[in-house]
């Protein structure tokens, strides 16, 4: 349990994310993710990066670890005020999209099932998404009691179409996006392993220096500062928090037949 990486296939890394029961990442978490993606980014033996869930996961990653937070909240034992969680939370999940972004080679999402929240933010940042045909994108974050990652979702869909989501808190399909341009391919979810590699494969062919200048050169031409926009969201879901609000809403959080931790 945990997060790991392998090498299948020369070229190539693969890093997985195990936490059951729904891959909702604890602050401990984020942080790890970010540290494989940025060593495997890193080796010289590596042209490509796999960013997959557990192959028995019931999805690829519904976020945060809500529960984490509410375990604090609840005990009022974590310093700061009862934000220890929340401010972890956010920094964590800023440096992991950060390390998918800034990762030194491409990073290919595997997608399946559920992708929500943090899955959001790290799919957001990826360079190609191969997904299942089960998969399904979406920001629940103001169910949550939180905001954030609309910076990401905008990555994957049309501005009034990324409102629309985050206002309603409702998902996309894999086919959704794939018609939409973002998801390279939609395949079984019993063959998403396989179609990832195939796609990292080709990438790992190319010079490994030659792909790490285009990595490079593809984000300095990026519209958009991912790194600024979203440290920009994460102060509202701070002010949510300070508020009051989000604890209410949080407190409802999974009670209505929602993924919950």
């Amino acid at each position: 349990m945990g997060v790991s990486t392998s090498s299948p296939e020369k070229g190539i890394a693969v890093v997985t994310i195990d936490f059951p029961p729904v891959n909702a990442l604890p602050v401990r978490g984020w942080y790890d993710l970010a540290d494989a993606v940025t060593a495997a980014g890193r080796d010289p033996d590596i042209t490509c990066v796999v960013l997959a869930a557990a192959e028995d996961s019931r999805g690829f990653c519904a976020g945060v670890d809500i529960k984490e937070m509410q375990r604090e909240t609840a005990s009022a034992s974590g310093g700061g005020g009862g934000h220890t969680a929340l401010i972890g939370a956010n920094r964590g999940c800023y440096e992991a999209f950060s390390a998918v972004y800034r990762c030194e080679v491409p990073v290919i999402a595997a997608v399946a099932g559920f992708c929500l929240g943090g899955g959001i933010g790290l799919v957001g940042n990826a360079d190609a998404i191969v997904a299942g045909d089960d998969a399904t994108f979406g920001l629940p974050e103001l169910d949550r009691g939180a905001l954030g990652a609309a910076t990401h979702l905008s990555r994957l869909v049309p501005q009034h179409l990324m409102r629309a989501l985050f206002y309603t808190s409702r998902t996309a399909t894999a086919a959704e996006l794939h018609a939409h341009g973002s998801v390279w391919k939609v395949v079984p979810r019993s063959g998403l392993r396989e179609a990832a590699l195939e796609l990292a494969r080709e990438i790992a062919r190319k010079d490994g220096y030659l792909i790490r200048l285009a990595k490079s050169a593809l984000n300095g031409i990026d519209p958009v500062d991912v790194h600024r926009s979203y440290r920009f969201e994460q102060g509202f879901t701070f002010e949510a928090n300070l508020s009051g609000v989000a604890d209410r809403v949080r407190d409802t959080f999974g009670q209505a037949g929602q993924e919950s931790d």
